[in-house]
């Protein structure tokens, strides 16, 4: 899919994409742009849960040349889901769930590989918030090797409400930090859990942190800074497998 492709331009062409069920990623609006069309626009992305961000027009401008009317597009290159529909299909299988929550992870490369990782090791899910996170665009979906197309994406308007929905669940939450004196390989990842991978600078917000289970460190032979947040979320994804091979415990947390 093309640049040009994957953008849709103007208002009325957005209305009648929401309104067919077409998915979409996000929706830029002109600032201070308003009437009853923008409105209309403003209720069906509530809607349908499409995140709206509002820009200058200079923004708009450089997406395209068109007459955008002050709105542009983009749509998605994967099909979003829901978390309960997410759970509910995975404990039919009688699966554990090994989940992924991305917590302020921009780039999209890093996003890619991480998708790439968590279908090869046979994670079901990644838990993405609707602002605040790297777009799913052809370079996320080119890093990933088409990873994403094959693993499910759940987008969430609040990433602490959907740790509550997996301690309901019975899903234990664990999250990394550097002086943990829990080590990955003493985690019972063969359990359902969800591991959330942070921001390499800031890592995870401290109050999403403050909900996990658990901490966890990753064990290094050398004194360094960390990881790259994909080859640690590889890691981890790779320490659940192991486990799971090796364990006999798949039974669904109720």
């Amino acid at each position: 899919m093309s640049k040009k492709d994957s953008i849709i331009i103007g208002r009325q062409p957005l209305i009648e994409a929401l309104q067919s069920g077409q998915a979409i990623d996000k929706i830029l609006v002109q600032k201070n742009a308003s009437g009853e069309i923008i409105g209309h626009i403003r209720a069906l992305s509530k809607e349908y849960d499409v995140p709206v961000q509002m820009v200058p027009i200079e923004k708009l401008n450089t997406l395209t040349r068109a007459n955008h009317q002050g709105v542009v597009a983009f749509t998605a290159l994967v099909a979003y889901q829901e978390l309960d529909e997410v759970l509910t299909n995975i404990a039919a299988t009688g699966q554990a769930p090994l989940l992924l929550m991305l917590d302020g992870i921009t780039d999209v490369r890093n996003i890619g590989a991480i998708a790439r990782s968590a279908y090869c090791t046979g994670a079901q899910a990644i838990i993405i918030p609707d602002k605040g996170v790297g777009a799913l665009n052809e370079e996320a979906m080119k890093s990933s090797a088409g990873a994403l197309r094959h693993i499910a994406i759940v987008r969430v308007n609040s990433l602490i409400k959907a740790v509550d929905s997996l301690h309901e669940k019975g899903i234990l939450v664990y999250t990394s930090a550097m002086k943990a004196s829990t080590q990955l390989h003493d985690l019972p990842l063969q359990q359902g859990c969800c591991i959330i991978m942070g921001n390499e600078e800031k890592g995870v917000q401290p109050y999403l942190a403050k909900a996990a289970d658990d901490y966890f460190s990753i064990p290094m032979a050398n004194t360094f800074d960390s990881f790259n947040v994909s080859v640690a979320a590889g890691i981890v994804l790779y320490e659940a497998l192991k486990q799971r091979l090796f364990s006999t415990t798949q039974a669904f947390e109720k």
